[in-house]
């Protein structure tokens, strides 16, 4: 996952490729609580990897349920409905599939058992309605006061051992809010049905059913038969009790579908579709119903079990009216979807949004206008009309996953009906780590690009003039490709040793290149399946990297593998003609200068703290005499491209060289 602080996207043309979904939050979320509640212990497979389900795992530990991760499986061992922990406080982060569902809960069995709990999350969580669902439990005796502002967390739930819940009378609570409430109330009320039927009545009409209809799906997997009137009245039968199902597998998330379906439609014309793994027809999940709307823009969408796939349809996209109360999350997809439609596409009944991660129409509407489309929003709805020109826009996404991942497709604005050439960029990527943590990889793994549009930043230099340092860390901070290509001719010397090619013989050195099986992992190399890390980097193989790269057909051998290396969203490379010869186009050429006196310090300083013993003029010697070799090689020699940018970084630690090359990218950048 990308953790940097923005993530420019240049402009894409085309996708086609698989893509592996990861587990549904709405899913892990409730499966997991349902495992902490009931007895015994289930085997949670394919479970998402998250922000939101890594807050419920610690919460569910810090309740005292047994939590261990088996491989791929996370194995959960239930407390039965019984408090093993009486006080506690659960940070929640800004999962609202955790604080709601968890306050419901321990309201209920803390006011039978006794407890006092504290429920708090990021500021964010503190903006996020819970009012309803207090105010539907307060009523049954549960005693949950406000820390903060009234109806809002953070939460204190507290209660006596041996109290009675109050339910003679249907407990009512609101259902135009959010489907959340009336989910935590299904999947805490059981715990309080061994005597009685409990009944639950919904107050306003209900919103995102669908949701509720995963949370019945669920709660029929652990033992609990929902009856339902309707969506207006659930009754809980007396006797309910909670078991464990053993293995419980988490089908992909249809809400992250929707970006690559969306995908399909915008961008898969012609050849390979979209093909989306780990979601269907089969789907549980209401927001699979986002395939209905697609279809009805003009997307080719064939689907079956555990499988959808996508092509270009109708284009441009048919613009829509349409009535989203069903799927609220995945409709945020089809606001960037209009971008690409022939007029105004209006989204209705979608006033949930301003009650999100955040005020997601006010921030959809704000966003898109960066972009060059006309949108106009109100109450509950959106409506955005597609850009007559479209502009390099600089997405804020508010610690908003879905923000992120939607407004990501307007970098496949050169294919649209008015075409554009705009770079997008991405404020705070990793926001996706709520829902998605690798959907910036998987993206660029099915998206198409001019080779000639994706940015480098070349860093030559000499020998230990450190930018090989200084490449890793502007790879590390852009969140772009690292090619160190210093590494490729280590690598092919230490191939040919290995074949017993002499170092000498360019034409043996470069067949052997041309077949090198290299593969970078991290900062981690494999060559031939082995581990070369530290072989690469030490002297003795950097003499030999030197001593192979002055044969030009060894040069030649290499240079397609280079150039592989460019790829979407960008590339840094360094070495020795980066600038010159291998990416003459690069936006930003950067070249070293540090004297052989201060480069061999450096050098002795780093093999001394290997534990390596070092002669500082001995050094110097080598340094020296690969700068000869390297500048004076007929193929290639070391030298700054003409309008490279000289870095003397004599007297400048890594920090400062990295800043000063990054403010002099940002002077390049359209932002």
């Amino acid at each position: 996952m990308f953790r940097i602080p923005f993530l420019d996207i240049p402009p894409l043309h085309g996708a086609s490729g698989r893509v592996v979904l990861p587990g549904s939050k709405s899913i892990s979320n409730r499966v997991l609580l349902l495992a902490g509640l009931c007895a015994g212990e289930t085997r949670v497979h394919d479970l998402l990897d998250s922000d939101d389900t890594a807050v419920m795992l610690q919460a569910l530990r810090t309740l005292g349920c047994g939590v261990r991760q088996d491989g791929r499986v996370w194995c959960i061992q239930g407390l039965g409905g019984t408090l093993a922990v009486h006080e506690a406080a659960l940070f929640l982060g800004n999962a609202g599939t955790a604080m709601r569902p968890l306050a419901a809960a321990l309201a209920v069995l803390s006011t039978q058992q006794g407890g006092r709990f504290d429920l708090s999350g990021v500021p964010r969580m503190h903006e996020r309605p819970i009012g309803d669902l207090v105010d539907a439990l307060r009523p049954l005796g549960c005693q949950i006061e406000d820390l903060g502002q009234p109806g809002y967390p953070p939460l204190r739930i507290s209660g006596m051992p041996g109290g009675q819940l109050q339910l003679d009378a249907p407990i009512r609570v609101r259902g135009d809010v959010s489907s959340q409430f009336l989910t935590a109330l299904l999947l805490a009320l059981p715990l309080a049905a061994a005597q009685r039927d409990v009944t639950i009545d919904v107050v306003g009409e209900l919103i995102s059913k669908p949701y509720i209809d995963i949370t019945l799906n669920l709660l029929a997997r652990f033992g609990v038969v929902v009856q339902r009137r309707g969506y207006e009245q659930f009754v809980i039968p007396r006797g309910s009790r909670y078991g464990t199902p053993g293995d419980i597998h988490v089908e992909g998330d249809a809400s992250s579908a929707s970006y690559f379906i969306a995908l399909g439609a915008i961008a898969a014309q012609g050849g390979a579709p979209v093909h989306v793994q780990g979601v269907g027809s089969d789907s549980i999940q209401g927001d699979i119903r986002f395939i209905d709307a697609a279809r009805a823009m003009g997307a080719d969408i064939r689907s079956g079990p555990n499988w959808l796939e996508v092509h270009r349809g109708q284009w441009p996209l048919r613009a829509i009216t349409l009535d989203a109360n069903a799927i609220p999350d995945a409709a945020m997809t089809l606001a960037v979807m209009a971008l690409y439609a022939d007029g105004p596409t209006r989204i209705t009944h979608i006033a949930s949004w301003r009650v999100k991660e955040t005020d997601r129409i006010a921030a959809m509407a704000c966003e898109l206008r960066k972009l060059g489309a006309t949108v106009t929003e109100g109450a509950d709805f959106i409506e955005v009309t597609p850009p007559q020109r479209w502009h390099h826009a600089s997405i804020h996404t508010y610690d908003d996953h879905r923000m992120a991942m939607c407004l990501s497709l307007a970098a496949f604005n050169p294919i649209a009906p008015q075409p554009g050439q705009a770079t997008v960029r991405i404020q705070d990527p990793a926001c996706v780590g709520k829902t998605f943590p690798d959907y910036f990889e998987t993206l660029f793994d099915v998206a198409g690009a001019d080779t000639a549009e994706v940015p480098v930043i070349a860093v030559d230099g000499p020998s230990a003039s450190g930018k090989g340092t200084l490449a890793s860390e502007l790879a590390k901070a852009l969140g772009y490709h690292l090619l160190d290509s210093g590494a490729l001719y280590r690598a092919a010397a230490l191939a040919a040793q290995a074949d017993g090619v002499s170092l000498d013989d360019g034409a043996g050195v470069a067949r052997v290149s041309r077949l090198l099986d290299l593969r970078f992992d991290g900062d981690k190399v494999f060559l031939r399946g082995q581990d070369v890390s530290d072989t690469l980097r030490n002297e003795v193989t950097g003499r030999m990297a030197s001593q192979v790269s002055v044969h030009p057909a060894v040069r030649e051998a290499l240079h397609g593998l280079q150039l592989s290396f460019r790829r979407v969203p960008g590339l840094v490379a360094d070495g020795r003609d980066m600038g010159t010869v291998v990416f003459p186009d690069a936006a930003l050429k950067v070249f070293l200068v540090a004297s052989a006196e201060q480069r061999a310090q450096r050098r002795h300083k780093q093999l001394i703290s290997k534990g390596f013993s070092a002669s500082i003029s001995a050094l110097r010697a080598d340094l020296e005499a690969r700068d000869e070799r390297d500048k004076n090689r007929a193929s290639a020699p070391l030298k700054p491209a003409e309008d490279a940018l000289l870095l003397d970084n004599s007297n400048l630690g890594i920090d400062e060289s990295v800043q000063q090359v990054l403010q002099w990218w940002a002077q390049r950048r359209p932002f």
